[in-house]
């Protein structure tokens, strides 16, 4: 036959009282009076057969009983925790964590989050924004997104898209007294710079690079603002405040809805690219690999 457990309620007064040293504080914890934890203790103690606390005038003690019996009963109670913690965690839906850079988040993975959505029905998403290295150790993440060179030691990691950069305005540029027909026209409107930095060493290309590689001389390629993050310098392009060099993929919809135009059509291809990279022990989870999958679909479909 198995032995009677002693009250559950006792049982907490108890590992309370005794954590306490109070049972005052200790009905303070559990909301209910300082006599009502005592009559809890004595119920215990009654059913165990020995007393738990010397009862001093102005303080409580374990006695050696309660000093040998509190490990375990702290330890019991740890472990319901944990089940019950658990037991939600899994009744929960589940959701994938993932950390971006925050004009990939806002240009590409937002407009596209709809058919992520319908694609991936199983899992939710919890999206943070950085372009910091990331620490699958110290931040709670199942898997994030950065550019550069793809060289991430520890991880899996694999190339999603890749980038070219090319000049956008707005269609009002086009007209007025100095209209962009060819590139030697920027040396009459302000460019718009990305200074977006990267922890590795990755960089963006800038408008002395892009105008070289056009044959273009003559414009001053330093003047005018510079932004960060780089959505900032496309929305400044978008207000006609000037020129900005951009990376395609972010100014896909803005190009097609007509609030951005390409006035030139050469682009410049970049070195380094945005790479997905999660830890090794997430390389069967499904959720993981279903967003990757969706990742590279979506990318694909893109091209």
């Amino acid at each position: 036959m198995s032995r009677p457990l002693p009250p559950l309620n006792a049982l907490r007064a108890f590992e309370v009282a005794a954590r306490h040293l109070s049972f005052t504080r200790a009905g303070e914890e559990l909301c209910v009076t300082a006599a009502a934890v005592g009559q809890q203790i004595k119920l215990l103690e009654d059913a165990l057969g020995f007393p738990l606390f010397h009862r001093r005038p102005k303080s409580l003690e374990l006695t050696d009983a309660g000093k040998g019996y509190l490990p375990a009963i702290q330890g019991a109670f740890q472990q319901i925790a944990e089940a019950t913690h658990l037991l939600h965690q899994k009744r929960k839906r589940p959701t994938l964590k993932i950390s971006m850079p925050p004009t990939f988040a806002v240009k590409w993975f937002l407009p596209r989050l709809e058919r992520l959505m319908k694609a991936c029905p199983d899992f939710d998403t919890k999206v943070t924004t950085s372009a910091e290295p990331i620490d699958f150790a110290r931040v709670d993440f199942d898997l994030a997104i950065r550019f550069g060179k793809g060289v991430y030691s520890g991880f899996h990691s694999e190339q999603c898209l890749s980038v070219e950069v090319f000049p956008v305005c707005s269609r009002a540029l086009l007209e007025g007294d100095h209209p962009l027909r060819t590139p030697g026209d920027l040396k009459h409107h302000t460019l718009l710079h990305d200074e977006s930095t990267y922890s590795d060493g990755s960089t963006n290309p800038d408008w002395a690079t892009w105008l070289r590689s056009a044959g273009v001389e003559g414009v001053d390629a330093t003047r005018g603002p510079s932004f960060s993050p780089s959505h900032l310098v496309i929305n400044a392009a978008i207000d006609g405040r000037g020129v900005a060099l951009v990376k395609n993929s972010w100014v896909t919809d803005d190009l097609a809805s007509g609030v951005l135009v390409r006035p030139f059509e050469r682009s410049l291809p970049v070195e380094f690219a945005y790479y997905v990279i999660y830890p090794e022990s997430r390389v069967a989870d499904t959720s993981t690999l279903q967003f990757v999958a969706w990742l590279h679909h979506e990318v694909a479909a893109d091209s």
